[in-house]
Formats: structure tokens, C-alpha cells, sequence
């Protein structure tokens, strides 16, 4: 059942080029900046806070580039710190980049906490509030709108409610537009935070926001916690990205908003866009996808377990907390040794197989699967071979080619240089016999190429397929060198891709069977529109 609306409405501010960027293992340049704050306007987002533009040449660039890009939906937010003790407002460089770069929204931080002026700062209390009016009275009379960061707000409060109160106060009489309390530390739980926000709404009459971090795993969290007790601004990233163990996930808190508390903050298109929008980052961040994220995860309405997909199939809604669409992701049955009759006839129907009168088939099936997986075969992310796999049990299973043998050559001849790699295969085409080498920039590279350097003057459209990603997995780890290895290779063509596994104790082998089951399924799925080769 849909939440009941809300009137309560949510301002989206988005810190994944500023905040984001702090996490150690991402560096954006500044095309990837632009491109991701296009994708962030595209989705809804209300605020994107760029960078800060005192502290890096990076950020200065961006926000000139920015210049030349017209934002459809969002606000441009510039970021940094209130000005320096012993100088004023007018005469504070971080203030004037911020000036400078020319954007509707500047946001500043200022210390909430005792320690923090003390120790930090090394400032008197009355002149860390000095700093913080000042900062903010000056920039409000240059700029339209000026959000104030309490930093380690929570932290402050727990510390000495009154002063850290006082802070809040000097924001909002300078004229902030919306006071951002900060659990900086990520270091305060989500009841926590309620109770301090229920007691600044009590005191402080200016819009409130919140800014969470990750630490105690509770941001997303603490963040719907503030909201519940009247925040109107959320500040977060995309995926979660950020400093240490990260910021609040916007891919989680937006559709806990609006689909589960009924609050809005993006419209419906914007939110089918959360997945890809997600995915996008990732990329831009060279980063792998976290399968398992809420919402929006490879995994997230992923059921492998008989019972669960049993259920599933009957209503989503007995294992999904959501519908995925709305969100952007789908629903997916996976295949395994878990796996049992339910979940053979679904995958079977995704692949437009209807296996519901065949009960044979499916029992020999769900024995084949287990007997598989024992062996350390796994179709999870090589769902082609499943599906050739099913095709056997059919008895329909074109044989395209058979491949005869293989012998790999991986030498070095000199120290410093790299080896060489040759692979010599020899395979058969209806009554033809192909006997092909090929070199490579290694031995599964050198098998790839001779694979299809003898089968592409038979089958054309091999040319198309890419070999899009290649694991292996060593299964058996006390074995050492000598366990068996699990190859999982990644395909594509420009209409699909595809994954295959292979498991042997050679892994040139298991490459091989992974190879040769990419290339059949290709042709197979060709073959749904031509016949095989005679």
C-alpha cells in the first residue's frame, strides 16, 4: 500500500562532486564534473554543490565550465569555510573564491563545538559566532541563497547544548536561509539526532537541514530520523560516497521519502532514473558496482531461494519490500544449488522457454544445477550458460562447432621483456576440421583470438563480440596453486552482453570452457533468427 501524501516537502542537496570526492579512492577531473552534474539535474536533484573553490585549481575550473552549461532543474552551490579569525568577511580570500565563482548558492561551515573553536580554531567563543555572522551577513547581501553547515553540530550539542545553539543562532540572524546540522563524525545514532532536532526546532525558527555521515552505519538513518522530525533540506551523495566510511546515500534516502514516507522531493521520472543515474557514477569513478545496495544494487530484488522464489512468483510484494521499476532496478531470480523448481520455471520464461508441463525436464534440471554447483560451477553472474544448459536438457542444443583440442605456448625468452603468448587450436564445422593459431597479450587473450580467428569465416557476426570482463575465482584456497579455479568471462555484442563460467583445475582450461560457451551462446541467440551452420 502506497505511504498516505505527506505536506511535507524535501529539498535535495547534493554533495557527491565536493563531499564525495574527499573518499580516497575517487578523483573526478573536471569533465567527469560536468557530466555528473548533468546527470544530477537530469534526475531532479535541487542543489549540486560543486566544489570549493578556495581550496583546489580544479574547483576554480569547474565552476568556470560550469558557466557555459545551462542547468535545467538545479542549483549550482559553491562551498567553504567562514572567514579566517582577525580578518573580515570583505577582506577574507575563501570568501572572495567563493564570490568569484559566480553561483546562485554559496554554502559555508562553521564550528558548532567547543573543541573545535578551542583546539581547532584556537579562537575565542565569542569570536568563532563573530565569524560565523559575519560570513554569513556578508555573502547574504551578494549572493541569493546562503545554507550554513554546523559543522560537528551533534557532537557540539552533546558537548554543551547552549553554545552550540548560540551558533545556530548567529546564522540565522545574519540571514541564513536554511541552518545544516552536521553529525560530521558520523558519530551519533539516528534517536540522537532526533531528540537534538526536536529541541532546535523548539529554539531556532529558521529551515533546518541535515548532513550525515556513515560511520556508525546509521546515515541513512539519522537522516529520515531529522526529516521525521521536520528537516526540510537533505544533504547527501550518490552511492554514498564520501570521507572515511562515506555520506548518507541519496540512491537510499530518496525513495525512502517519497515512496515510504510519502514526502516529496523528486518527481516520478526522476526517480526511475536512480538506478542508472547510480550505475553512471559508478562508472565515472571507475569504481565497481556495489551489487548489494538498497534500491538500487544489482542484488536488490535478486531471490535465489526456492521458497522466496516460489512465492515471488505468486506476488512480489511476499519478498519485495518495493516495486522495483519505480526506482529504475528489476527483479531477478537467480540459479543455484539453492535453487528449486520455481525458480528453474522462471528463468526458463525469461528466456521464453515454458517448461511448466515438463516435469522431467525441470527435475533433471534442479539434479544437473546441484550436481554443478558441487563442482564449483556457479550461474549467478553466467546466466548464458545457464541458459545453454537448459537447452541441453532439451535436447535442442545446436552444436555450432566442436573444438577438437587446444595447446597454449606461454614463453619468455629474455629477462625484462613480457612472454609471448600462442594458442593452437583445432576445431570441426559440420565436416570441415580448422586447424588455427593466433598470439595474444596472454594465453586466455592468445585461446580468445584463435577461437575466433577459426570460426568467424563460418559465423560473420563473431566479429561483433567483445570480451567485456574476465574474473577467476580460485575455489579451494588451502589447495594452493594446484585448486580449482572458477572463470566467469563477461561478453558483449552491440545489442547485449552476456556472462559464462568455466571451472577447472587448469585455468587456461576453464577459460576455454567459458570461451567456447560465450561464442556458442551468440551464435544460438543469431540462431533464433538463422540457422546453424551445415
Amino acid at each position: 500500500m502506497p505511504p498516505k501524501k505527506n505536506p511535507h516537502t524535501v529539498t535535495l542537496y547534493d554533495t557527491t562532486l565536493r563531499d564525495g570526492t574527499q573518499a580516497e579512492d575517487i578523483a573526478f577531473s573536471v569533465e567527469d564534473k560536468v557530466r555528473v552534474a548533468g546527470a544530477l539535474d537530469d534526475l531532479g536533484i535541487h542543489y549540486i554543490e560543486g566544489g570549493w573553490p578556495g581550496s583546489n585549481q580544479r574547483d576554480i575550473e569547474f565552476f568556470g565550465a560550469m558557466r557555459r552549461v545551462r542547468l535545467k532543474t538545479s542549483r549550482l552551490a559553491a562551498f567553504g569555510s567562514t572567514r579566517k579569525s582577525g580578518v573580515r568577511a570583505s577582506n577574507d580570500a575563501n570568501i572572495k573564491a567563493l564570490l568569484k565563482a559566480s553561483t546562485p548558492c554559496v554554502t559555508i561551515f562553521g564550528k558548532s563545538s567547543k573543541l573545535h573553536v578551542r583546539k581547532a580554531l584556537r579562537v575565542s567563543l565569542e569570536e568563532n559566532l563573530d565569524m560565523i555572522f559575519d560570513s554569513v551577513s556578508y555573502l547574504k547581501k551578494r549572493v541569493d541563497t546562503v545554507f550554513y553547515d554546523a559543522e560537528h553540530f551533534f557532537d557540539g550539542y552533546r558537548e554543551d547544548p547552549s553554545y552550540a545553539l548560540s551558533t545556530l543562532g548567529a546564522a540565522a540572524e545574519a540571514g541564513a536561509n536554511c541552518l545544516v546540522l552536521c553529525d560530521t563524525n558520523g558519530g551519533t545514532l539516528p534517536f540522537d539526532v532526533a531528540g537534538a532536532v526536536r529541541d532546535v526546532r523548539r529554539r531556532v525558527k529558521a529551515p533546518l537541514g541535515i548532513h550525515a555521515h556513515n560511520d556508525s552505519a546509521t546515515a541513512v538513518a539519522s537522516t529520515l530520523a531529522a526529516v521525521r522530525e521536520g528537516v526540510t533540506h537533505v544533504q547527501g551523495t550518490i552511492n554514498g560516497f564520501g570521507e572515511r566510511c562515506g555520506n548518507a546515500d541519496l540512491c537510499a534516502v530518496i525513495p525512502a521519502l517519497k515512496l515510504k514516507m510519502g514526502i516529496g522531493c523528486l518527481p516520478p521520472a526522476g526517480l526511475k532514473k536512480l538506478r542508472e543515474l547510480s550505475g553512471f557514477v559508478y562508472e565515472i569513478a571507475n569504481l565497481p558496482h556495489y551489487t548489494h545496495q538498497p534500491y538500487v544494487g544489482e542484488s536488490a530484488f535478486a531471490h535465489k531461494g526456492g521458497v522466496h522464489v516460489s512465492a515471488v512468483v505468486k506476488s512480489a510484494e511476499t519478498y519485495e519490500h518495493i516495486r522495483p521499476e519505480l526506482v529504475g532496478n528489476r527483479q531477478r531470480v537467480l540459479v543455484s544449488d539453492l535453487s528449486g523448481r520455481s525458480n528453474i520455471l522462471y528463468k526458463a520464461g525469461e528466456y521464453g522457454v515454458d517448461l511448466k508441463s515438463n516435469r522431467e525436464v525441470v527435475r533433471h534440471l534442479v539434479k544437473e544445477l546441484k550436481k554443478l554447483e558441487h563442482q564449483g560451477f556457479q550461474y549467478e553472474g553466467a546466466e548464458a550458460s545457464f541458459e545453454l544448459l537448459i537447452q541441453d536438457a532439451l535436447k535442442k542444443r545446436e552444436k555450432y562447432f566442436k573444438l577438437l583440442g587446444f595447446r597454449v605456448i606461454d614463453e619468455r625468452k629474455e629477462e625484462g621483456k613480457a612472454p609471448y603468448s600462442e594458442a593452437t587450436i583445432m576445431l570441426r564445422v559440420g565436416d570441415m576440421v580448422e586447424h588455427t593459431a593466433a598470439e595474444g597479450n596472454g594465453p586466455v587473450n592468445a585461446l580468445d583470438r584463435a577461437l575466433r580467428k577459426a570460426l568467424e569465416r563460418f559465423y560473420p557476426s563473431l566479429r561483433e563480440v567483445k570480451l567485456l570482463d574476465f574474473k577467476v575465482r580460485v575455489l579451494a584456497a588451502g589447495e594452493g596453486t594446484s585448486a580449482k579455479v572458477r572463470v566467469l568471462v563477461e561478453s558483449g555484442d552491440k545489442l547485449d552482453r552476456w556472462g559464462t563460467v568455466g571451472v577447472s583445475e587448469n585455468v587456461i582450461e576453464a577459460s576455454c570452457q567459458a570461451l567456447v560457451d560465450s561464442l556458442e551462446f551468440k551464435l544460438y541467440t543469431d540462431g533464433k533468427k538463422r540457422k546453424p551452420w551445415k
